[in-house]
């Protein structure tokens, strides 16, 4: 069974810091591709934080900022190819099918290059432009521990808590405020 990426979702964070975020479980690819014709100095906003760290997802081409190496069958992995040709064809001007086809084979080879690690890994992505503007890719594997560095029990990697606070009064005296603060 061949391996490749999938995007992966801890929490909603892509869906506040990525224009478009890939939804979990989509087939993966690094992405970098998407920004060939962005001068780094006109990246901003969203599309500059997709740029450093988002990974494409191959369904919604949208973004993710973690994925991890998952099985893939070859029929799927045909579909996901035909799939990222079509994307590059219409999005990115590839002249014909076939030279659609070469880039997304190629994308996906480098993708799958990333999952010589253990089924279920985690990669995170930094991308930056160097000194003479070229794009770099530098990529981070987070493992996980067969034991607990702390025993914390039971308790989850993340885990939301609700705090009760005192709600503001719907006219603050700025007075008092002003007098206090002195």
């Amino acid at each position: 069974m061949a391996h490749l990426l999938r995007t992966l979702r801890l929490d909603p964070s892509d869906t506040l810091i990525f224009p478009r975020a890939a939804e979990p479980g989509e087939w993966a690819v690094p992405g970098g591709f998407q920004f060939w014709d962005d001068a780094p100095e006109a990246l901003s906003g969203k599309r500059q934080q997709a740029f450093r760290s988002g990974f494409l997802g191959l369904s919604s081409f949208g973004w993710s900022t973690l994925v991890e190496v998952a099985e893939i069958a070859p029929e799927t992995r045909a579909e996901v190819l035909e799939s990222l040709a079509a994307h590059i064809q219409a999005e990115h001007g590839a002249p014909d099918r076939d030279a659609a086809r070469a880039a997304a084979a190629e994308e996906l080879a480098f993708a799958e290059s990333l999952c010589d690690q253990p089924t279920g890994t985690v990669f995170a992505l930094h991308r930056s432009h160097d000194e003479g503007g070229e794009v770099r890719e530098a990529f981070r594997t987070l493992h996980r521990r067969e034991t607990p560095h702390h025993d914390f029990g039971a308790l989850p990697v993340f885990a939301i808590s609700q705090v009760e606070e005192e709600a503001p009064p719907d006219s603050p005296d700025l007075t008092a405020l002003i007098k206090a603060r002195k």
